[in-house]
């Protein structure tokens, strides 16, 4: 069964967020299909602007799409 998996990095720093979504994407295994990160923006855009540059050319995520709400970035892994 495919996987939708989420990680919140709201009050995080830069250092805890970026080791939380690797640590996440390390552990992903070949069910999840998309990893969504809830970094808000409401606080400012530093963590939104880091997911979206630094996961970009991730060996592991495939595009990033962003939905209707600006507080959440999807790493696509794979195609369902």
């Amino acid at each position: 069964m495919a996987a939708f998996e989420e990680l919140d990095i709201h009050n995080m720093n830069r250092t805890q967020a970026v080791a939380a979504i690797d640590a996440k994407l390390r552990r992903a295994g070949g069910d999840v299909y998309r990893l969504r990160i809830v970094h808000g923006y409401r606080g400012g855009t530093v963590l939104r602007d880091m997911v979206r540059a630094r996961y970009r050319d991730h060996p592991k995520v495939k595009r990033i799409e962003l939905g209707l709400n600006p507080g959440e970035t999807e790493l696509v892994l794979r195609e369902l």
